[in-house]
């Protein structure tokens, strides 16, 4: 008997294990926030883009910017965290999570998740999307590497990556935290490769150029909101720490997540 258990338990789509969540009312009240782990990225100055041929016209000019103290998640948003986060507000599931089976994905980076589904989420977890800046300091630190773990082109050991353009949660992505020697300088893991990351910023391909020195939030509008990373599809060229991308906020796909942020001192 204990065995026929533990296999439907196995089975049971993403959907069926919800549906047992919501109907625990233990399970509801645990549901609080989110206490994922988070590194304390300290206040400084950090050089942010790059000069010369080596980047892309919305990746320059090099500039100084000064940002104050921040905390950010060491791991990117898991399915088993974001299951907790539907069965406690009754948020519409992302795109493709009937494919998702938490027993053998809850490791995995959520995928499916569009910008406000990303943005609620750090809201209810008393958290915030970072800013462009934020990620990329935490991502490049203070001695302009080109990767999160220094100048060296990434490689099957050092980030999920140009695995091809067929997407399932087993065989595209992988379990966060897994690139043990591919670490950000403040211990932050898979800033490069799994899955691409929404950030708070709106896009603007010359915003760089007329950006404030001290804590820079992005234009006040746009059209598209900047994400960052690259991906499990991606090739090298697109995981750098100082690459840019952007989407439409609305876009769902099976290349995009998120981690959140938290300001130290009071909340922008």
């Amino acid at each position: 008997m204990f065995m026929v258990v533990v296999v439907v338990a196995w089975i049971l789509p993403a959907g069926a294990q919800l549906d047992k969540f919501r109907k625990s009312k233990k399970e509801a009240e645990a549901v609080t926030g989110d206490a994922a782990p988070m590194a304390l990225i300290p206040a400084g100055e950090f050089w942010m883009g790059v000069d010369g041929p080596i980047g892309l016209d919305d990746e320059r000019p090099r500039h100084k910017v000064w940002l104050e103290a921040f905390a950010m998640d060491h791991y990117e948003v898991t399915t088993s965290r974001y299951a907790r986060f539907l069965a406690a507000t009754g948020r519409t599931p992302p795109w493709l999570w009937e494919s998702v089976n938490l027993a053998i994905h809850g490791d995995r980076p959520v995928i499916g998740v569009d910008w406000y589904d990303a943005d609620t989420y750090c809201r209810w977890a008393g958290k915030r999307l970072p800013t462009e800046a934020e990620w990329e300091k935490a991502a490049r630190g203070t001695d302009e590497r080109r990767y999160p773990w220094g100048n060296q082109v990434p490689t099957a050991e050092l980030a999920n990556h140009a695995v091809g353009a067929r997407f399932s949660y087993s065989q595209a992505l992988m379990p966060v935290g897994r690139y043990d020697k591919a670490a950000s300088p403040f211990g932050l893991y898979d800033m490069a490769g799994n899955v691409w990351e929404w950030v708070q910023d709106w896009y603007d391909g010359g915003y760089y150029e007329r950006s404030p020195e001290r804590n820079p939030i992005g234009p006040e509008q746009g059209q598209f909101k900047v994400l960052r990373g690259g991906s499990w599809s991606e090739l090298p060229k697109y995981l750098l720490t100082y690459g840019r991308f952007k989407l439409p906020p609305t876009t769902r796909n099976s290349y995009t997540g998120f981690r959140c942020a938290k300001s130290v001192m009071g909340d922008r």
